[in-house]
């Protein structure tokens, strides 16, 4: 076997279960696990149906570039969304889910014949993907801690100067996974020019990018306010296909800053940019496993030949669910605003007992736990009131003489709102 498989660490869940091992929860407590963030919000019944109506296509092979039919309805969905003009055959690609592509990317990038240029960037706390993907390409990892001291922002002059020329790719996560943090465009700026400088890609996984929050923000209104989620339910943005015959503008004024829509912006095409997203969070759909790359069509040209090679097309089912799931927006809007309604009534019970911000995007708090024993905090707490969170030192790695993730635990508000209220009590009473 390939021994850089030797390399790979425990995945947090494993950690998890370990770390669980020998306690008995109270039996009386119904369980309620907030530590992966697996939609749990009911599969739009519409994309249900297209799933089915695509079952004839199982009578055939799929392409890996996808149907055309796909690629224009995510290319279609780009324009609306961030105010992009892709060339559908040539600048998407449909993925199952972000997270394969975010590891194959990696291995059709790095070039293992070089024995400098082989360092991956990628943020500390990160979704475990990104270090896996670059051990297992052959590249060394290198990561920024993002912690309360830096904003939660990657800190590129903690990169030696010496560095730059080894990085092949680095890895940035907007909204964060797990703190929330959204990059502003001149965050995008920075990271760019240092692209443009040193010849790195950028892979922008925004997987979270549609779990927001609309304008203004729920979660920055005062608490009296926010203990009642909105009561009506009017679109925050246009519905697929509203303005069809206008050109691409990006419609969501509340939605987070995507990378492609930053780099148009600063004046420099997609040079360097590789963009990573997926239905998954967006359309209450993990099982589907679908998703998009898109960006750089320079990069994209040879990742279509690997994928060829890998055997990851996309099934014909799918697609056709696909398509359906990128060509609405209601669903979407909804999707919010139960979001929002839980993080509205979650956080006033919370923030007398934990430290934490409001995040600006995403379905995570990330919160300073009492005593600074993320892992202790986790198992009494599931001991004791039967809530699963997930330490955060299990996300991150030791770097820069700390792990920042220690102290922390990310709590997934991906349960049902009074599932999460309930939570959100037992963690008081366990603090209390």
């Amino acid at each position: 076997m390939n021994p850089r498989l030797d390399l790979l660490q425990p995945y947090p869940f494993q950690r998890l279960r370990e770390l669980f091992a020998g306690a008995a929860p109270d039996p009386s407590l119904q369980p309620i696990n907030l530590s992966i963030g697996e939609p749990r919000h009911p599969t739009p019944a519409f994309i249900r149906d297209a799933l089915v109506g695509g079952l004839d296509g199982l009578s055939n092979y799929p392409a890996t570039q996808g149907t055309d039919a796909l690629r224009e309805a995510i290319a279609a969905w780009a324009g609306r969304r961030y105010g992009v003009a892709l060339d559908p055959a040539s600048e998407v690609l449909p993925v199952n889910g972000s997270r394969e592509a975010l590891f194959a990317f990696a291995q059709a990038s790095v070039d293992s014949t070089r024995h400098g240029r082989r360092v991956v960037i990628s943020p500390n706390p990160f979704y475990q993907i990104y270090e896996g993907a670059a051990l297992l390409a052959g590249a060394r990892p290198f990561f920024l801690n993002t912690t309360p001291d830096n904003g939660f922002r990657m800190d590129w002059s903690r990169v030696p100067d010496d560095l730059w020329e080894q990085v092949n790719l680095v890895y940035v996560c907007s909204p964060g996974n797990p703190t929330g943090k959204v990059m502003t465009l001149d965050d995008w700026r920075e990271i760019f020019e240092l692209s443009d400088r040193h010849g790195f890609v950028v892979c922008a996984d925004e997987c979270y990018s549609e779990i927001c929050f609309p304008l203004p923000n729920p979660l920055m209104k005062p608490l009296s306010d926010r203990l009642s989620p909105r009561a009506d339910k009017s679109p925050l943005i246009p519905l697929a296909g509203e303005g069809a015959s206008a050109g691409p503008k990006a419609v969501n004024e509340g939605a987070p800053l995507g990378a492609l829509t930053a780099s148009q912006q600063l004046g420099r095409g997609f040079r360097n940019l590789v963009v990573f997203n997926s239905l998954s969070k967006r359309s209450n759909v993990p099982g589907l496993r679908s998703g998009f790359v898109a960006g750089d069509a320079a990069l994209m040209k040879p990742f279509l030949l690997y994928r060829t090679y890998h055997g990851s097309a996309m099934s014909p089912a799918v697609q056709t669910a696909s398509v359906a799931a990128w060509n609405d927006e209601a669903h979407v809007i909804e999707n919010r605003r139960l979001y929002a309604a839980k993080f509205a009534a979650v956080m006033p019970i919370l923030k007398p007992v934990l430290e934490f911000d409001a995040p600006d995007a995403a379905f995570y708090l990330w919160a300073k736990v009492p005593g600074g024993d993320d892992a202790a905090f986790a198992r009494g707490l599931y001991e004791k009131r039967h809530v699963t969170v997930l330490p955060g030192s299990f996300l991150a790695r030791d770097a820069g003489l700390e792990n920042p993730g220690r102290g922390f635990v990310r709590i997934a508000l991906v349960d049902g709102e009074a599932q999460c209220i309930e939570a959100a009590h037992r963690i008081a009473d366990f603090l209390g």
